[in-house]
């Protein structure tokens, strides 16, 4: 029998005190090891003469989806191990279900590989009824929300988000897991409503940074519009209370952003417009850029967020801030990126998250050097992390 989740602890008042008043964890052994593979010099030193250093929370850490590197994602014990690690800010990816409740997942169509969903009483729900692999042919499954009450979602278990393309059953496609993640902490995980992680954040005393995610569905979606959907997700911080200061809504769609800005300006003021690089851009190169900052700031557009490699490029065989960066900042958009630590060992370049410094990207001590010239030179007002005592190592030390 499936023992009592963590939130119907926090719901009968027996949990919270516990995880307000409990020290934070510490650092563990990563920020170590990564300052360890870092070349001689400056940053090695200063980096070095702060291990030992007690933790403090700092804003400039963010929790992305929690702790993912080893957590199940958007589960109470994700974000309870973020916060454990010094995270001032904690983030729930925003979606609905069938009977228009919010939830945290991070798109609206990924229950098949970060839920049980296909080997539970609910996969001929799915859009995409598992398929096998066979041939060439690699095993597809699609499963949403949106298909499912608050209920049922509630009966699904979290798992690592994995797929394993190669599999044969439905059994088989829950395995997939990288390599260097890990199936440790797996064991009865708890799923959250948008509300929980809200109590939850405010047990933990952090804030919160909701992203409202795209649909899948097209909207209206039995007439419940886009505006609805924004309206909802801030109603639900009002509902508990929350100060707009202690909340920094998110979305990948500007629309949602100047509704914010426009219909609910206290939170409007503090909200993210998110942005990632096309396959044209270049972060040298304004021409190749969909954003104008200037046109954002006019319209009341604060906070930027692009992903890393849209503020950094290499220079003299290091990294340095991108003439993206540099004339985001000059329209006075505050910048916060992400997301660190979601592309393994670094020894072949890091992937996407790399893409524009892939030539000088080839050790793990690189997060550090990336890390430094986002603080310093970027000016960014806080990371991303899926480990986030990286980040909070350096806060801390750095004194942000």
């Amino acid at each position: 029998m499936r023992r009592t989740p963590l939130l119907a602890l926090l719901a009968l008042g027996t949990a919270a005190p516990a995880l307000a008043e409990a020290p934070l964890s510490g650092y563990g052994p990563r920020p170590a090891y990564l300052i360890g593979k870092l070349p001689e010099g400056e940053l090695k030193t200063k980096l070095q003469s702060c291990l030992g250093q007690p933790m403090e929370k700092t804003d400039f850490s963010i929790a992305h989806r929690g702790a993912p590197m080893m957590f199940p994602e958007h589960t109470a014990e994700s974000y309870i191990a973020g916060a454990s690690q010094g995270a001032g800010v904690g983030e729930c990816d925003v979606t609905f279900t069938k009977d228009k409740e919010l939830v945290c997942r991070h798109a609206q169509n990924d229950l098949h590989t970060t839920t049980n969903i296909l080997v539970s009483d609910l996969a001929a729900n799915c859009t995409t009824p598992f398929s096998p692999a066979a041939g060439e042919d690699k095993a597809v499954a699609e499963c949403r929300t949106s298909e499912i009450s608050l209920s049922e979602f509630k009966g699904l278990m979290p798992k690592m988000d994995s797929a394993d393309s190669a599999a044969t059953t439905a059994e088989e496609y829950q395995g997939g897991i990288a390599g260097w993640r890990t199936a440790l902490y797996v064991q009865e995980p708890t799923i959250l409503t948008h509300a929980e992680s809200i109590a939850l954040f405010k047990d933990l005393g952090v804030k919160m940074t909701p992203e409202l995610k795209s649909p899948s569905v097209e909207m209206p979606f039995d007439g419940f519009t886009q505006a609805d959907y924004a309206q909802k997700m801030i109603d639900e911080y009002k509902a508990a209370g929350v100060p707009a200061s202690d909340v920094f809504p998110q979305s990948f769609n500007l629309e949602d952003v100047l509704y914010w800005i426009e219909n609910e300006p206290e939170f409007g003021a503090q909200a993210v417009f998110l942005v990632e690089p096309d396959d044209s851009f270049d972060e040298q190169n304004p021409e190749t850029w969909k954003q104008d900052f200037t046109e954002l700031a006019a319209q009341g557009v604060k906070y930027l967020a692009p992903s890393m490699n849209m503020l950094v490029t290499p220079e003299n065989g290091t990294y340095a801030a991108s003439e993206y960066a540099k004339q985001a900042k000059a329209a006075g958009l505050n910048l916060i990126t992400w997301s660190l630590e979601r592309s393994g060992p670094l020894a072949t370049g890091g992937g996407w998250y790399y893409n524009s410094t892939t030539e000088i990207t080839d050790n793990d001590g690189d997060i550090y050097e990336l890390v430094d010239t986002l603080a310093q030179d970027v000016e960014v007002t806080g990371i991303f992390s899926d480990w986030p005592a990286t980040v909070t190592f350096y806060a801390n030390c750095m004194g942000l």
